[in-house]
């Protein structure tokens, strides 16, 4: 029997499982599709905080050189830039790559560590008592201690659950183009809204090229047909030029909707990524979202799997709900003002936004909500300052990073302390700097707690005991 199964082998559910294998825990991951890498996903936006957690497992420089280009300068609306290149991260820009590229690399590391993967398995029930939660597929039913849903938005484990899905469509009928070009677009990413109609086009680096289109007077069902003049038209009144757009391998419909489960976890099952929150693409956060929600979970269930308390786990909703709801609230800002109808309102928004992202502060605010780089958890009453902050990527004393340092799943103590009993889940590592304070950093990368000086050996084994379950001596 497996200790976890993951319903969903998209990048979230591929991370957690990754993640799970590596910390020697039994998962399954149930996935509907017949294991053919799908070339129709809609994220290609990989931002700084994500790169940091790849980096962490080992597979940033693999998706990076897999990547079709950096951003460093994002254009929100005409007379509105937003610069990543003076982020706080390695990683100071955004890196433009199809999504299966990252669903690649995470798939290779979650099977290379042992991690099951089932195709052809829709599900059709889920079911739990106190003592585990069992899947129901078309393949078969499968047991384990958890479940965890990231099946995207018409998650069949949310339903199963009877979760609702409160929110709203934000934006009907955005066509999806795939489609060659016979003139290159001159940045990246290509972007703009006249008020009626935007197009958004991103290389797949292959000769392909993705198209997001919308115009405000095509509010038509999803299943409505969709032409390649149809696009090649709204493309041309959004940017002034198609690029000598012709050829589509692909044409859909789809609609973007703002949606977030209540609870993220209801007993022995979680929900996660699409499953659990919906959001417009504006920003290209929807992918590096679920990533983190995976990130966050994964070192969790691991450790309540080794004897942690199992309150552990309802710091899941605790962290990433609010998360969730800040990413609804960015993300929806921005599409609405690119929705602005009148002339007067888009020079309003232009101005208004351009001088805003000049002071300083509002500018780090946005870039730390766009890039991930900037969310904090919740710290309790007596915690150091510093907890639940992301730590960053610091030099380590023997040449080495933070960030390398935590592959492997583990956490990492910067500075000096007795971990004996937990060495196969805690590393020790000197800072380069040596600071008056002991810092333990999760697995995910954000600060577990701070000691003055050397810990007292008592209130490490104790906080230990918490995060990363009994000693092996237990």
């Amino acid at each position: 029997m497996s200790q976890v199964v993951v319903v969903g082998a998209g990048p979230t559910g591929l991370l957690l499982a990754g993640d799970l294998a590596e910390a020697g825990v039994a998962v399954t991951v149930l996935e509907k599709r017949n294991g053919e890498v799908s070339n129709l996903s809609r994220a290609f936006a990989v931002h700084a905080r994500t790169m940091e957690q790849l980096d962490a497992r080992g597979l940033v420089e693999e998706v990076d050189r897999t990547g079709v280009g950096r951003v460093t300068d994002i254009r929100l609306f005409e007379r509105v830039h937003v610069d990543l290149g003076k982020l706080p991260s390695r990683f100071p820009y955004m890196l433009v790559s199809p999504q299966y590229n990252v669903e690649r690399a995470l798939l290779a590391r979650a099977v290379g560590a042992g991690a099951r993967i089932v195709y052809d398995a829709a599900v059709t029930a889920v079911r739990q008592d106190d003592t585990g939660a069992e899947v129901d597929t078309t393949g078969g039913t499968y047991r384990a201690d958890y479940v965890v849903g990231t099946d995207g938005f018409h998650s069949a484990v949310r339903h199963a659950l009877g979760q609702p899905f409160p929110g709203k469509s934000v934006l009907k009928s955005i066509m999806l183009a795939d489609v060659r070009l016979r003139e290159t677009p001159p940045d990246t990413l290509t972007v703009n809204g006249s008020g009626s109609e935007f197009t958004f086009i991103a290389p797949f680096g292959d000769g392909w090229w993705r198209v997001f289109a919308w115009d405000r007077r095509g509010d038509v069902t999803d299943d409505t047909p969709l032409e390649l003049d149809e696009v090649r038209a709204i493309t041309k009144r959004a940017l002034g030029t198609d690029f000598g757009m012709y050829e589509a391998r692909w044409l859909s419909r789809f609609h973007s909707d703002e949606r977030q489960a209540p609870h993220y976890r209801v007993g022995r099952v979680f929900l996660a990524g699409d499953a659990a929150h919906v959001h417009s693409p504006a920003g290209g956060m929807g992918m590096n979202t679920g990533l983190q929600d995976a990130a966050n979970l994964s070192w969790k269930l691991a450790a309540v799997l080794r004897g942690a308390p199992d309150a552990l786990l309802d710091t899941y909703h605790a962290e990433r709900h609010p998360v969730g709801e800040e990413v609804l609230r960015v993300s929806g800002t921005m599409i609405r003002l690119a929705m602005a109808r009148s002339r007067f309102a888009r020079a309003l928004r232009g101005l208004v936004g351009g001088t805003a992202l000049r002071v300083p502060a509002i500018h780090r605010r946005l870039t730390g909500r766009l890039t991930a780089l900037g969310f904090r958890y919740r710290h309790a009453a007596g915690e150091h300052r510093l907890t639940g902050t992301r730590m960053p990527d610091v030099p380590l004393a023997d040449g080495t990073r933070l960030y390398e340092a935590l592959r492997g799943g583990r956490f990492v103590l910067v500075g000096t302390g007795d971990v004996t009993g937990w060495d196969d889940r805690v590393r020790v590592a000197a800072p380069a700097e040596r600071g008056a304070d002991t810092v333990l950093v999760r697995p995910d990368g954000y600060v577990a707690e701070v000691f003055t000086g050397t810990p007292d050996p008592a209130a490490l084994r104790d906080t230990l005991t918490a995060l990363a379950g009994t000693s092996v001596a237990e």
